[in-house]
């Protein structure tokens, strides 16, 4: 029989999941990134990666569908590919640099996107044309396999592009849901995801895939201008918290 405090602990990982994705769908990502610290202090640094991406891969497909009609196909194509290629090196990698010093550099661009956009008040730090998806994807499969969670990093480059509110969201996961696979079957290789941690992995993506759908009916509520500005804000958040929790 399970013990009472393995319960609450399972609950409070499925509220947690529930409320990091009810604010990523409303932000453009950024959820999975502020769980990062928590999923660190209790599992710690090796695990972070594998029960985040096996969350995502979960909580996914139900943000896949609600968000079908959005999805940019034309991205997709030159994302995935790449990606793939950086899943397998960052597989590799994994085990073999310090994935907190990748961390803080993440945070740091994180925190700078406040001054990139002033605020919310520019729409566009950049240009972002359509071929830069192709070297992006490989950089995002890298990394993404060896820290677990880099959404909120995506959002500049969708943001500048042209693309917001729906459109970034769905195009953002069903790339991170094909790339989740190869990570999934990467971990297990290599033995990173095994007993209690696919459980947590679990309980987190329902709660994933509950805070998509709530979050899917309050983003048809707030104006692309108001989108701009959470994506800003949860990027400089997520930033502040990578940066704090390595540090501390």
């Amino acid at each position: 029989m399970m013990a009472p405090d393995s319960i609450l602990v399972y609950i409070l990982v499925f509220i947690a999941g529930t409320l990091a994705y009810i604010v990523s769908t409303l932000s453009g990502g950024g959820g999975a990134l502020i769980l990062v610290p928590i999923a660190r202090y209790y599992l710690g640094t090796g695990a972070v990666a594998p029960v985040l991406n096996l969350a995502n891969s979960i909580g996914q497909p139900f943000r896949v569908w609600i968000f079908w009609k959005s999805i940019q196909w034309h991205i997709t194509a030159r994302y995935v590919p790449a990606g793939i290629l950086g899943v397998l090196l960052g597989g590799w990698l994994f085990s073999h640099l310090r994935l907190e010093l990748i961390e803080v550099l993440l945070g740091i661009f994180l925190v700078s996107t406040i001054f990139q956009y002033r605020f919310g008040k520019k729409e566009r730090s950049f240009r972002m044309p359509i071929k830069w998806f192709i070297p992006l994807g490989f950089l995002i499969g890298l990394i993404s396999t060896m820290v677990g969670a880099v959404g909120p990093v995506l959002n500049p480059f969708y943001l500048n592009h042209g693309i917001e509110k729906q459109e970034l969201i769905a195009t953002k996961t069903v790339n991170s849901f094909i790339l989740g696979f190869m990570q999934i079957g990467t971990y297990v290789t290599l033995g990173s995801l095994r007993g209690e941690l696919w459980v947590y992995g679990i309980v987190l993506g329902v709660g994933a895939a509950i805070g998509n759908l709530i979050g899917k009916k309050l983003l048809n509520r707030i104006s692309s201008r108001l989108f701009r500005v959470l994506v800003i804000a949860v990027m400089v958040i997520s930033g502040v918290v990578m940066i704090i929790s390595i540090i501390i």
